[in-house]
């Protein structure tokens, strides 16, 4: 079992991770790019979609066709948790190393929207002041993680319920002849 979680998970977190950095070069180089938030979520659920492959075959070669709710839950919730971190170191490293300056140009995206959205006066104030403690809080490094994980853990505790609902199996039946 250790050992499909492992592997699920690695490359679970691979392919999310991969597709993070690519949007976020693309977000980088392109500031009117919107597509972002769609493609990240996507592969998330792509990425995400390991945890059936897990659970499944656990279930099929090592527990002869039979899986408890909850222990397809566990095992869904270990995949997820492992993609989840390499995700979050993946973040951490394009943060810190290769797009350092990403809040300062998040939070003017964030000030320009609030204008879009017809914002002003005194509820601007609010806003950019809101905006400006939120970049604040992210400088610190255990703010940062659990925001990190609030983007992505969530989709695949989600994914791992749907898949534990949707895998699970009682042991057959023996009859007595």
């Amino acid at each position: 079992m250790k050992k499909i979680i492992i592997i699920c998970g690695l490359i679970s977190g691979t392919v999310v991770s991969v597709s993070m950095a690519i949007g976020m070069s693309m977000c980088a180089s392109n500031p009117d790019y919107e597509g972002s938030m769609i493609v990240g979520y996507a592969s998330m659920v792509l990425a995400f979609s390991l945890i059936f492959v897990g659970v499944k075959n656990y279930r099929d070669k090592h527990n002869d066709g039979a899986i408890t709710f909850g222990k397809a839950f566990s095992i869904g919730a270990y995949i997820a948790l492992i993609a989840s971190t390499i995700y979050v170191a993946t973040w951490a490293v394009e943060y810190n190393f290769f797009m350092p300056d990403f809040m300062d140009k998040y939070t003017a995206h964030m000030a320009s929207e609030a204008q879009k959205a017809g914002i002003s006066g005194q509820g601007l104030k609010e806003k950019l002041k809101q905006i400006e403690k939120y970049k604040e809080m992210y400088k610190n490094p255990i703010y940062f993680t659990l925001m990190t994980y609030t983007e992505i853990l969530p989709v695949g505790i989600l994914v791992s319920l749907v898949a534990a609902a949707i895998l699970r199996k009682k042991p057959a039946q023996k009859y007595a002849a």
